[in-house]
């Protein structure tokens, strides 16, 4: 082959849905997807971050029998990749590794935007036994070619990248059929300057990315755009391959997608599947940069070689563009994926959930359908006797359309037991209504070995109007993190889908348009004590996922009365989020481990002037 004729390569990215600590079955998933990618003619196949070990790993990254046998499981998937007739394939794969070279663990000072790269990174005065490592490794013919250590370790938001591992400080960078690829992990792509930018000065052909990047409203608004400006700074097409699945409060949405040097977005996966998405590269030789090795700025860059020989010619194919989901349907496969994920990865064969006729609900129990199937999910009506008639009709009729058991409990005779025995009155009273709901739900929970699903939503969860031991009572709350203004989007969009495959709607009407009520006392309606749900969720997304103090949220124009009694609220509800479920994560900042304030804590915001006068 004439040398000056352009270098082919054919990549793979397999966005796949791991395991956390499932050493063998994620690499069973790497030898399945490599067999795929090596019958679809791929030379370079991707996996997601942390890949052997699932993400995010937690603690389990501190216990070095943990870190050993990642280690282990790496050369193990080496030879077996090998031993199975794909050892030509180059694969790379990321893992917990432990090294020993005595480097210091990082302070950490982690940012979700974009930052200038140090030279060096800050110390710590005590270094983790081990050293552990976020790492990727490029495997081909059995062994390991290269590693990799992550560079820039996320400290915000849901990451704890620099409680559990030292940073990387060299960049290897694999010669594969005459193609210069340099490797990275995830967050180096979000700082400018960093190992992309090391990349462009040594001279690189293709920048890999294996990522676990968590799913949030309108990220890809973020991260296409990013990956178009570390492609432009390596001056080399960036693959950049995210994992899909739930874990925990997190989901992963996939979007894997291939970024040429001049910004064209050359293929990109769809979402919240599993997919191989492929992409065949044309390197001109005539337009390579100047080859520069050793230190370049923060990092040190290392050759390997694999094989300079180019792959023969082949006819090049146009790379899959998926178009993005709308904003709801996006939403709704990320609040599926994240409950299927969580029942199924911790072996529970069905879910249980009380069912009112209100919005909340209905919405839960076609979420559970659509993730489980209609026989893995059971609802249960509670009466009470402030009940109205329609909550036990569109209880009913919410559960008919879904196709799934149901059954009613009526709990009036149990609340006038509790009743006869001590004097309640007020709030006390409405809340024995829930806690009696509760403790039923999680008496048949308990009895036949169904998850108990708690009903709250974001807004309700906010301001502390999840009744402890009642309504909150649950072991997954599937909508945590959706307030109210979008539980009702949601369950209008997925009535329309239904509408168009020719479904029958899920969600009763009734449910959508009746004013909400916790009904625990006679005409009670939940604008009795709140704002409107249209207020109450611009103040909490301003407050709890901006951050924004008094006087910034009512420079956004918001009702100063309401700002303070809204703000009140959702600070003396800190001590109920502690003790609720966990749930999907789907906006800016989440309650749970997206937002961790004390909860004895004496601050509270005021307006600038008050707080002025009182430090004077």
């Amino acid at each position: 082959m004439n040398d000056q004729q352009p270098r082919q390569l054919r990549v793979g990215l397999a966005q796949v849905d791991t395991r956390v600590g499932d050493l063998a079955g994620n690499a069973e998933l790497v030898t399945t997807w490599t067999a795929k990618a090596a019958g679809d003619g791929v030379h370079l196949v991707v996996f997601p971050e942390m890949t052997l070990t699932g993400y995010p790993p937690e603690d389990l990254v501190l216990r070095e029998s943990f870190a050993r046998a990642s280690e282990r499981a790496l050369t193990d998937l080496a030879r077996t990749l090998a031993e199975q007739g794909h050892g030509d394939v180059a694969v790379v794969v990321g893992y917990l590794a432990h090294s020993s070279d005595g480097a210091p663990a990082p302070a950490g000072d982690g940012t979700p935007v974009e930052q200038e790269d140090d030279a060096e990174l800050p110390g710590d005065a005590n270094p983790r036994t081990g050293d552990p490592r976020n790492a990727a490794a490029l495997l081909h013919g059995g062994e390991v070619v290269a590693r990799y250590y992550k560079r820039h370790l996320p400290n915000y938001g849901v990451f704890d990248e620099a409680r559990y591992f030292v940073p990387g400080t060299e960049l290897p960078v694999v010669r594969l059929h005459g193609v210069d690829v340099a490797l990275t992990i995830c967050e180096d792509l979000w700082v400018e300057g960093g190992p992309c930018g090391v990349a462009g000065q040594a001279g690189v052909d293709l920048v890999v990315s294996p990522n676990a990047s968590p799913y949030e409203r309108a990220k890809d608004d973020l991260r296409l755009p990013m990956v178009r400006r570390r492609a432009a700074e390596a001056r080399a097409t960036v693959v950049y391959c995210n994992q899909i699945g739930g874990q925990d409060e997190l989901v992963f949405d996939g979007d894997s997608m291939a970024v040429a040097p001049d910004g064209t977005l050359l293929a990109r996966a769809p979402q919240f599947v599993e997919h191989l998405l492929t992409v065949d590269l044309a390197i001109d030789p005539a337009s390579a940069p100047e080859r520069r090795d050793g230190r370049l700025g923060p990092m040190t860059v290392t050759r390997h070689v694999v094989s300079d020989e180019p792959v023969a010619a082949f006819e090049a194919r146009p790379g899959q563009v998926v178009s993005p989901l709308s904003d709801c349907e996006e939403v709704w496969r990320a609040l599926v994926v994240g409950l299927r994920d969580f029942i199924d990865k911790n072996g529970m064969p069905s879910v249980i959930l009380g069912m009112s006729g209100g919005i909340d609900s209905a919405l839960v129990a076609a979420l559970a359908v659509d993730a489980l199937g209609a026989d893995r999910v059971h609802g249960v009506g509670l009466p009470s006797k402030w009940s109205s008639d329609h909550s036990l009709t569109d209880a009913q009729d919410s559960a008919q359309r879904l196709g799934m058991h149901y059954s009613v409990v009526p709990i009036a005779p149990m609340v006038d037991a509790y009743e006869a025995s001590v004097e309640l009155s007020g709030v006390a009273a409405e809340n024995l209504q829930a806690r009696v709901r509760g403790t039923l739900l999680m008496g048949l929970s308990n009895q036949h070995g169904h998850l108990l699903l708690a009903t709250s939503n974001k807004s309700e969860v906010a301001v502390g109007y999840s009744t402890l031991y009642g309504d909150a009572a649950g072991g997954f709350a599937p909508i945590k993190d959706v307030p109210k203004t979008l539980v009702w989007d949601l369950a209008r969009w997925r009535n329309a889908h239904a509408r168009d495959v020719g479904e029958t709607e899920p969600i009763p009407e009734n449910c959508i348009d009746k004013p909400p009520s916790a009904e625990l006392a006679p005409g009670q309606k939940d604008s009795d004590s709140l704002p409107s749900y249209e207020e109450l969720d611009a103040v909490i997304a301003d407050y709890v996922d901006r951050d924004l103090g008094m006087a910034q949220l009512l420079e956004r124009g918001h009702d100063a009365e309401v700002v303070a009694r809204v703000l009140r609220l959702v600070d003396t509800a800190e001590f109920k989020r502690r003790q609720s479920a966990p749930g999907t994560k789907i906006s800016l900042k989440a309650f749970g481990r997206d937002r961790r304030l004390p909860i004895t804590n004496r601050w509270r915001e005021t307006l600038p002037s008050v707080r002025e006068g009182a430090a004077s």
